[in-house]
């Protein structure tokens, strides 16, 4: 059953009561990064094993994302700046316990490609944070095997 989240805006990023963030390095270039991102959502579970099925909604304002177990994710794009951020925020969900829920990726240029930041901002009661602080390195190991991923297929299919 889909409950409501509570509506944040992008500023959860920074002052969500618990935030994990991630980066890694990727030769593939900002541009084409940023396009994976935002532009091509259903390709998402190509690269992103959790994600079994991805889809944009409302002309591209929106997305709905299944992963692996059954969980079910109805966001809103809160920002699309080219080349540079992308994040969404999660509206409704049936994963329990979750109060509030926004994923950010900020994209950098580097000399040899690009560098990507993800910050999981999240709200819930203090047993969910709690299992979402333990639940850290393997949201870590899931981040870097699909940049590592999504950099592969980049390199394969530059025009993606």
């Amino acid at each position: 059953m889909a409950r409501q989240l509570r509506s944040v805006g992008l500023e959860f990023a920074d002052n969500a009561p618990l935030r994990l963030v991630f980066s890694a390095q990727l030769s593939a270039s900002p541009e084409a990064l940023y396009a994976a991102l935002a532009d091509d959502v259903a390709g998402w579970p190509d690269w992103f094993t959790a994600v079994t099925a991805a889809r944009p909604v409302d002309d591209g304002a929106g997305r709905e994302i299944r992963l692996k177990g059954g969980t079910v994710f109805t966001e809103t794009v809160l920002a699309r700046e080219p080349h540079s951020r992308y994040a969404y925020r999660v509206e409704q969900t049936n994963a329990p316990g979750l109060r509030a829920l926004l994923e950010e990726w900020r994209i950098s240029p580097t000399a040899h490609g690009a560098r990507v930041r993800w910050t999981f901002a999240a709200d819930g009661p203090a047993p969910l944070r709690l299992a979402l602080r333990l639940g850290r390195p393997g949201l870590g190991r899931a981040f870097r095997d699909a940049v590592r991923n999504l950099d592969r297929r980049l390199a394969r299919s530059p025009g993606i």
